[in-house]
This record gives structure tokens, C-alpha cells and sequence, in this order.
């Protein structure tokens, strides 16, 4: 490593948001060297959650969400190859079409890919879609406009709800199936996920809990799906959206502490190895990245939210340009929002740290509220529900460990403890989907009698 941190080589591998995002801010911080940014596919870095809204309503298209660039990074862009394998001893990173880029420092960005179906066959079926590139939301763009008599989605999490609120706003038939109990409960417990089930069946989703698809069919061209309940759907378009996959297959033999939660680094962005000693020259940011956070047990967070590719991304190229005193750590609070079938559900912290919940404003039955999670006696999380507004003030309760219930402040009712109840966040392992923020360390265990 030069002796001068803004001078020498950094190779960032992945293009996306938090890969586009940290080689602006390394000019920013001033770095002056050699900068190249590796990407596995052939375009410049471009925004994803339209993909699942707007691409598909028709209100944009996929070869429009390029991302705006803060400022020239001045980078050479290898895009279209993929990396194939890191060396940490001659610091070197490997890529498919046979070259090897050395480095000073090394910051990976690769992010996540679509979960496939299990069974290759079935998921070549003609109108079986994954949603997470360019090129899924442009095919999956063009059936939907097609109008075909119903759309299946595998997978009642946040990117399977959009689209089945995508469908039903297009006026298609839509069957959603989720192996457990309601959409959404992986990500916001059982409370919340019980609206989540009322919106999608009052706005004509044909909502199937509790099951799972057992097999797709069809000769060539998708047909309908077998259920394990017995029924069958026939649909002509079916959408797998069984979360996603980290993209670390690349690094199995690096050395690094990476694993199918992703690479473990420290609040610094400095990766581990697998001896859990950290590194000095290989920082990881976005949805690739876990990462302890203080406010929630030191627990490693694994997070697939826009905001934090954007904030680690930051946080990782200052450390990567400045000396260890004028470090500083990733500790924003997670962030996530969605809109679906005439809702803007918006999160802060991580609702599934959490043990007990109370709605402090608004009500379940007026579908506008906001809802508080609290674990161990102190606020963890807040979900609001068409109440945006509020969640600033939860922001600043989660931050400074205010105890649960929370005290007077926005809430327009009185809370007493008697009133919360169980946050109801269900074991992963039974659902389709899982959490925008993932524990990786182990989920608060409320099945758990002390005898």
C-alpha cells in the first residue's frame, strides 16, 4: 500500500449504486490515483426499484434508469466481465475474460442477484420472469402489456407485492403465494403483515397463505403451477420472487469471511477474514456487506435498502483515503419504503429485532398509522403506514434508546405497557420471502420458556 492513502491503485468490483456512489466519493475525498470499476453487466450504473413500479405500469422504461453521476469519477469502467477471483497475498483481482487488475485497495460492491426457481427446467419455461435487472424488467414489461389472463407471483415480500400491486393496477388477474402466514410478515411481523393480507385480497388478489408451489407447468411455454395444498392456477406469466442471492461465489477461495449472509466487515467497512481478523486494504459496502450496528445488540445486519448502498458506500471510500484516527463507522439507521395497492409503507430501524409492537398512531382500521417495535424494553424500529411525516421523531427514539412503550411525544393515544403486543416475527425458514434487514447473528427468540 503507498504511503500516500490518496494516491495508488483502487479497484471497486460492482457497478451498481453503491459501486457508482463510492468512486465518486474517493474523488471527493480527494483520492488522485488509479481508479477502475469492474461491473458484470454491460450498462452504466442504473436505479433498480423502479423496475418493480414504474417499468412496469409503463410509466418508464428499463433503458431509462441510468443513475445521474454526482460528479466524474474519472474511472476506467471494465464493464460487461465479471470478476472470477480475489488473491489477497499478490492483490490481485481476477476477472473472467482472463485479465487481472492489481490493487492498493480493494472495495466489493457486488450486491445481490435474483433468487431462481429451484428447478432449472421449470424456470426456463417461457413467461417465468425474475425481476431484478434491466433486461427482467423489460421482458416482464412487455407480457404484462400483453394482457395476459393472470400473472402468478411466487413470494409475498416487498418486490412480490409490488408487482402484484403493479398487475392489479394494470386490471390483470394476479394469484400471489406465500409459504407463510401473510405478505410482509418476514420483514414487519404479524401485526402489520394481517393489513398487508386485507389490501391485496380488497384490491382483487387472488392471495393463496400457507402454501407452496410444488412444481411449474407447461411444454415450452409456462402454463400454470401445482400448489402443495393440491390446487392448481393456471396463469400465463408467473414471477419467482424468492428474495435474493449474494453475489460471494467469486471469493470461495480469497480468504475473506464470506458466506451466503454475505462479507462480514467491521463498522469501518474493513472486510474480515476467515479467521475474523480484519483487513486493512479490502472494504465491502452495500447489499454484499454485514455489518455490526451498536443500536441493535452489535448484531451483523444484512441490509438490500437503497439508502444504505449510498451511506456505506460513503463511509467506505473516506475510510479507504484516510488514516485509522480520522476513520469514522457506518451506524445509519436502516431505511426502507414501498408503495403498493394505494399505500406508502416506510420503516426505520429493524423491525425484526424486536419482541413487542404498539401502534402509537392511527389505527389499523383507518389503514394510516404508525406503528412502534420495541425489544428488550427499548424502541428498536417504526413502521409507518400514509404517515410518513412521523417517522423523523421514531428516527430520533430508535437513535437514542428511548424505552418501550414509547413516551409522550407524536403518538396521538396514551400507551401503557399492557397495550403492546407480540412483534410476531416469524422464524425465516417458513417463509417465502425474507426481511429487507436481516439478523445474522440470530433473530430475538420469542419461542424461548425461561424455567
Amino acid at each position: 500500500m503507498p504511503g500516500d492513502l490518496k494516491d495508488g491503485r483502487i479497484v471497486v468490483v460492482g457497478a451498481s449504486l453503491a459501486g457508482l456512489r463510492a468512486a465518486e466519493a474517493l474523488r471527493e475525498e480527494g483520492f488522485t490515483g488509479s481508479l477502475t470499476v469492474v461491473g458484470d453487466e454491460p450498462h452504466a450504473p442504473y436505479d433498480r426499484p423502479p423496475l418493480s413500479k414504474q417499468v412496469l405500469l409503463g410509466q418508464a422504461t428499463a433503458d431509462t434508469l441510468e443513475l445521474p453521476m454526482r460528479r466524474d469519477p474519472d474511472a476506467e469502467w471494465r464493464l460487461g466481465v465479471r470478476a472470477t477471483g480475489l488473491d489477497l497475498l499478490a492483490k490481485r483481482v481476477l476477472l473472467g475474460d482472463g485479465d487481472a487488475l492489481p490493487y492498493d485497495r480493494l472495495l466489493i460492491a457486488t450486491g445481490t442477484r435474483a433468487r431462481p426457481w429451484p428447478n432449472p427446467e421449470e424456470g426456463a419455461l417461457d413467461g417465468v420472469f425474475t425481476l431484478r435487472t434491466r433486461e427482467d424488467g423489460a421482458g416482464l414489461a412487455e407480457r404484462l402489456a400483453a394482457r395476459p389472463e393472470r400473472v402468478l407471483v411466487i413470494g409475498g415480500g416487498f418486490t412480490g407485492s409490488e408487482i402484484a400491486s403493479a398487475c392489479r393496477e394494470l386490471g390483470l388477474g394476479v394469484t400471489v403465494a406465500e409459504r407463510g402466514p401473510a405478505p410482509l410478515v418476514g420483514a414487519l411481523g404479524g401485526t402489520l403483515s394481517k393489513l398487508a393480507a386485507v389490501m391485496q385480497r380488497n384490491h382483487g388478489v387472488d392471495l393463496r397463505t400457507g402454501v407452496t408451489v410444488t412444481a411449474l407447468n407447461g411444454n415450452g411455454a409456462f402454463t400454470g403451477a401445482q400448489l402443495s395444498d393440491g390446487s392448481r392456477v393456471e396463469a400465463d406469466v408467473c414471477v419467482v420472487a424468492l428474495g435474493a442471492i449474494r453475489n460471494v461465489e467469486w471469493l470461495a477461495e480469497s480468504g475473506l469471511a464470506a458466506g451466503p449472509r454475505g462479507i462480514a466487515c467491521d463498522a469501518g467497512c474493513r472486510a474480515f477474514n476467515m479467521y475474523g481478523i480484519v483487513t486493512d486494504d479490502v472494504f465491502v459496502a452495500g447489499d454484499v456487506s454485514r455489518f455490526p450496528h451498536p443500536l441493535f445488540g452489535y448484531q451483523m445486519l444484512s441490509l438490500e435498502h437503497w439508502g444504505n448502498a449510498v451511506e456505506q458506500a460513503e463511509v467506505a471510500a473516506h475510510n479507504m483515503v484516510n488514516p485509522g484516527p480520522l476513520q469514522r463507522p457506518h451506524l445509519a439507521i436502516p431505511v426502507f419504503w414501498s408503495t403498493q395497492f394505494g399505500l406508502n409503507i416506510k420503516s426505520v430501524g429493524v423491525p425484526t429485532y424486536s419482541d413487542h409492537v404498539v401502534i402509537a398512531q392511527g389505527s389499523l382500521e383507518a389503514r394510516r398509522l404508525a406503528m412502534v417495535y420495541g425489544y428488550q424494553g427499548r424502541v428498536t424500529a417504526a413502521v409507518t403506514v400514509d404517515m410518513a411525516k412521523a417517522l423523523d421523531y421514531y428516527r430520533h427514539l430508535i437513535e437514542t434508546a428511548a424505552p418501550f412503550p414509547p413516551p409522550p411525544g407524536a403518538q396521538d393515544r396514551a400507551i401503557v405497557a399492557d397495550v403492546t403486543i407480540p412483534s410476531a416475527v416469524p422464524d425465516p425458514s417458513v417463509l417465502s420471502h425474507g426481511p429487507t434487514v436481516a439478523l445474522t447473528g440470530h433473530l430475538p427468540d420469542r419461542r424461548l420458556t425461561v424455567v
